[in-house]
């Protein structure tokens, strides 16, 4: 049955925690001012976790939002898929417990580790299973809390992270109708690993022995690096697909700093007023980024269906990777 289908968006749902963290807060914990944030990467305040909620609990809120958007009831789904840092447990999977707090039956669920590239991983897995076949209605979710692995004392990483989920309803659509993922594509460079990355926490430093389970990340060489993988991604899919530039409608990088977002855009001379940026009042919360921003274009009217979207992400690892969407 290859090739008969295409994979189509036909949900989309976010779940943001209610609690902020400003930047003036941030002035009170390291040396830092409003100010410089602002300046060096967009971000006005964070969503931050409360004492109480974790990662599943934002999948689980992202999902349901997504399957409403969709008109779809739980039971529908075949397949879910989280795509997540920083799950409640090091085991289970969280898509196990979203699985059993949505009602599920019982399918396939399991959790997908490739950082900020995360959910763009899950949607090319997603595609694949729609698309042969396989699976009638795909739950991909990005979800992630780094707030319990961001070190509050360096001023460097502190100011950009955050917390969130994001999700969407991957379906089966008939290859000839033209919408839903186009192309989709997926790098890793893994000689990157040290410039973004926890130290403690794993198999090789477990908790309890001196470990550092915060994030560590040399911020110069990851600027230069996300640019250059998230142009080139936005370039290959253009070539691959025979598109124009012209022809997308809607840029959608992964909200990591908005300085970042700015450079792609402009190392590809795409209009600024045809970006997605949700940084400034969110945070960058991993891979929940970009699901988070394709729903609020969506809800404030920006997208719109039969829009051509690129969605472009970079994580630790070093992991990158882009989709063409028409949704």
């Amino acid at each position: 049955m290859n090739g008969l289908y295409r994979a189509v968006i036909r949900g989309v749902g976010s779940y943001l925690p209610e609690t902020r963290l400003t930047n003036v807060e941030i002035e009170q914990m390291v040396e830092t001012s409003d100010e410089w944030i602002r300046t060096r990467t967009g971000i006005a305040e964070r969503r931050i976790a409360g004492p109480d909620e974790a990662t599943s609990d934002f999948a689980y809120f992202a999902a349901k939002a997504a399957l409403d958007d969709a008109g779809l009831s739980p039971e529908d789904v075949d397949l879910i898929i989280v795509a997540t840092e920083t799950p409640d447990y090091l085991l289970p999977p969280v898509a196990c417990q979203v699985q059993a707090r949505l009602g599920c039956r019982n399918i396939g669920a399991f959790d997908l580790h490739a950082t900020c590239a995360g959910f763009l991983s899950a949607l090319q897995v997603a595609e694949q299973f729609v698309k042969s076949g396989v699976h009638e209605h795909v739950l991909i979710v990005g979800a992630d809390t780094l707030s319990r692995f961001t070190d509050y004392t360096d001023r460097g990483t502190c100011i950009l992270f955050a917390d969130g989920a994001g999700a969407f309803v991957v379906s089966r659509g008939e290859e000839q109708s033209g919408e839903g993922v186009i192309a989709t594509t997926i790098h890793a460079d893994g000689t990157y690993f040290h410039n973004l990355y926890i130290p403690g926490g794993g198999s090789r430093t477990p908790y309890g022995e001196g470990a550092k389970a915060k994030i560590v990340m040399d911020g110069r060489k990851i600027f230069k690096l996300a640019v250059n993988v998230m142009a080139s991604t936005v370039e290959e899919l253009l070539e691959k697909t025979g598109r124009k530039k012209d022809e997308i409608d809607w840029l959608i990088p992964h909200q990591a700093n908005q300085r970042i977002i700015d450079a792609v855009a402009e190392s590809l001379d795409f209009p600024p007023e045809k970006v997605v940026s949700t940084i400034q009042n969110i945070g960058n919360n991993s891979s929940a980024t970009i699901p988070i921003a394709v729903d609020t274009a969506i809800r404030d009217g920006r997208i719109r269906r039969g829009d051509l979207l690129m969605l472009v992400a970079f994580g630790g690892g070093l992991v990158w990777g882009g989709a063409m969407v028409a949704y």
